[in-house]
């Protein structure tokens, strides 16, 4: 294993990655997302499947190391209540899946809003 905790994050498989991702919203209480310089949050539609997915990390370094090279993509934070009451409704809506934590592996968790929004809500925190 690495000493660098953000290259062994990224090196768990998809499963591993969604539990930490869970304890570390859990704390600190928000969501990362990726966005562009005209504030439109980053989309993906998997070549293999056609799940289209909005990508979501733990924390701030984490989203930065995923856009490397990407040009003008930043991170933005969104409060755990925010999630909840507006952009789980809105994925929902939109047919949008969520893809927890995206990591070095290339391996993710996908999952439906409002099986995000029941796994953060369950947390003992």
């Amino acid at each position: 294993m690495s000493d660098n905790p953000l290259t062994e994050a990224l090196n768990m498989d998809g499963e591993e990655r969604y539990d930490y991702f869970l304890d570390a919203v859990g704390e600190e209480r928000e969501i990362w997302i990726l966005v562009n310089a005209d504030n439109h949050f980053l989309k993906i539609v998997s070549e293999e499947d056609g799940v289209a997915y909005l990508p979501v990390w733990p924390s701030a370094e984490f989203a930065t190391e995923y856009a490397k090279g990407s040009g003008d993509l930043s991170p933005k934070a969104i409060s755990l209540p925010d999630f909840f009451k507006k952009w789980v409704p809105g994925l929902t809506r939109d047919g949008l899946e969520i893809g927890v934590f995206p990591g070095g592996q290339g391996e993710l968790w996908i999952t439906a809003p409002d099986e995000l929004k029941r796994d953060l809500t369950d947390l003992p925190f």
